[in-house]
């Protein structure tokens, strides 16, 4: 008598696409964060979790949970020629618009070194920044101006990429203490100056537009590092050369 030969039976793979088919992209982006433990606040970019193809996916997604936002406000999307569309364009909007700074890589910037060994205070600015509060989604409106103090080990960048890396930066759900703080950072890592300050001015929609409805009322916030915060004259001088323009 011969014993049978048992087959084996297969079993999806690790990376077998089947066997999370039907899941929400979003669910399977949040699952790959929440396993490298890291956060995605509002203001995180979270680019490196995405995978090619599925942004367009997230997209879809949107664009059918703000259906259900249009049918939930009891606008009728089917008869309504001005709305037939708004899901989509709203989901996109976000995407790839006002909150691409979460899902997009940081933009490409050439860094040159200090070979003049330059010392001297650079101002940049006023750089137009656009974001949108994290509490109402509401539209945040400002400038935003860079002072840099190099050193001969410092690394330079063009006038431009200012205006790239802080829109990378506001092109997220932001509240406008912690975006300077972040375009700050992102500029200290880059660049290593001596000293670094950033003062941002921005107009709120979310009092403007909601609430209060005080259309006067701006934010003023600065942050200043090294030289800028050590030395009160540098600050002085760089705070008027500001103002200065300003008016």
């Amino acid at each position: 008598m011969t014993t049978p030969k048992l087959r084996a039976i297969d079993t999806p793979s690790q990376g077998d696409s089947s066997s999370d088919e039907g899941v929400p992209v979003s669910v399977k982006i949040r699952q790959r964060i929440k396993e490298a433990q890291k956060r995605f606040h509002a203001n995180d970019n979270i680019a490196e979790f995405i995978q090619p193809g599925e942004l367009e996916k997230l997209l879809d997604e949107v664009a059918g949970k703000m259906q259900g936002v249009l049918s939930s406000l009891v606008i009728d999307t089917e008869s309504d020629h001005n709305t037939q569309d708004t899901a989509r364009r709203v989901a996109k909007m976000y995407l790839k618009e006002i909150f691409k700074g979460r899902f997009e890589a940081a933009p490409e910037v050439t860094e040159f070194p200090n070979v003049e060994r330059l010392n001297e205070l650079m101002i940049v600015g006023p750089i137009t920044v656009r974001s949108a509060c994290s509490h109402h989604l509401c539209p945040i409106m400002g400038k935003v101006w860079i002072g840099i103090m190099p050193n001969e080990h410092s690394n330079l960048i063009g006038l431009s990429k200012y205006a790239r890396l802080i829109d990378w930066i506001m092109s997220r759900p932001q509240i406008q203490e912690e975006a300077v703080t972040q375009v700050a950072d992102l500029l200290q890592s880059r660049m290593n100056p001596d000293g670094l300050a950033v003062v941002m001015e921005a107009d709120h929609f979310c009092m403007q537009w909601r609430g209060v409805k005080d259309m006067d009322s701006r934010m003023i916030n600065s942050v200043m590092r090294g030289s800028f915060l050590k030395d009160p004259n540098l600050r002085r001088e760089f705070l008027s050369l500001v103002n200065n323009r300003k008016g």
